[in-house]
């Protein structure tokens, strides 16, 4: 999947995040982020798509926090045409065996963003997603 992000103007950072384990213990601080995250895709994206913004930044936070390791790092970036949420931990991502009461986090995502991309390696494991301006 390709980002536009690769392909339009230079990006700005607006926003960025760093959480060192243990991760369980930084509730408040994720929720912050969370909510920082959809103030500030608001006047980009539309308030309805920031809700949004903020329902996939929860969900790709959580299993990092589940599922991943070491530190956290959560940030925004914006360019002329996307609002673009990256989420990265430190881990080598691993496969979880399905369940009935989880793994609908990504299926969310891929519903609600106009892109986005799990990938792992030896550097980690990062997830983003792009949501389109409507400026």
């Amino acid at each position: 999947m390709t980002a536009l992000m690769d392909h339009a103007t230079e990006p700005t950072t607006l926003a960025a995040y760093t959480f060192a384990p243990p991760l369980r213990a930084r509730a408040a601080e994720v929720r912050a982020a969370r909510h920082e995250l959809r103030k500030l895709a608001s006047p980009l994206v539309g308030e309805d798509a920031a809700h949004e913004v903020e329902l996939m930044a929860a969900e790709a936070i959580s299993n990092t926090i589940v599922h991943g390791h070491g530190v956290v790092t959560v940030s925004a970036e914006c360019n002329s045409e996307v609002f673009r949420v990256e989420v990265r931990d430190e881990g080598p991502g691993l496969a979880v065996a399905s369940r009935v009461d989880h793994g609908r986090g990504h299926q969310l995502i891929a519903g609600l963003a106009a892109r986005w991309e799990f990938t792992t390696g030896e550097a980690g494991t990062c997830l983003w997603f792009e949501v389109d301006l409507v400026l």
